[in-house]
């Protein structure tokens, strides 16, 4: 799958990323990078984009290299966020960049899923300011739930 048949998928599976105004830069299986534009609506009290919005954008790019290395095995199985977790390192201020990168080979998770298992998977985030500046650090632990 390329770049805009994840972005399209995601935005018809996640409206929330529709609301936020989330752009889709670069998505495949093994890294994706997603960016929050700088608008007013998803400013907090000194200006700069919401700790909830950049949750929402650390997610959501964690979803797409998901759907990226795994969209295969969407008849079979569901991915589903288990837990996520965030450091926030410094204040951003701008456009705002999610970098997802998928945590170990997507055919081991495979391998797991056809041994008849619910496997996790961690994908880290790291998100940045236009000038690459690292302003949070997130990881997600998805799952790959088979369908019953």
């Amino acid at each position: 799958m390329d770049t805009q048949t994840i972005a399209a998928g995601m935005m018809q599976a996640v409206p929330f990323a529709r609301t936020l105004g989330v752009k889709f830069l670069d998505a495949g299986p093994d890294r994706a990078v997603l960016a929050l534009p700088d608008a007013e609506e998803l400013h907090n009290h000194v200006g700069g984009p919401h700790a909830g919005a950049m949750f929402a954008l650390g997610e959501t790019a964690s979803g797409a290299v998901v759907m990226a290395a795994f969209g295969e095995q969407m008849t079979r199985a569901v991915p589903l966020a288990v837990r996520a977790e965030i450091a926030y390192r410094k204040l951003a201020m701008g456009e705002v960049r999610a970098t997802a990168t998928l945590g170990r080979p997507a055919a081991d998770v495979i391998a797991e899923l056809e041994a008849g298992t619910r496997p996790e998977f961690d994908v880290p985030v790291e998100i940045s300011t236009e000038d690459g500046t690292v302003v949070a650090e997130m990881l997600v632990v998805w799952t790959l739930r088979p369908n019953r």
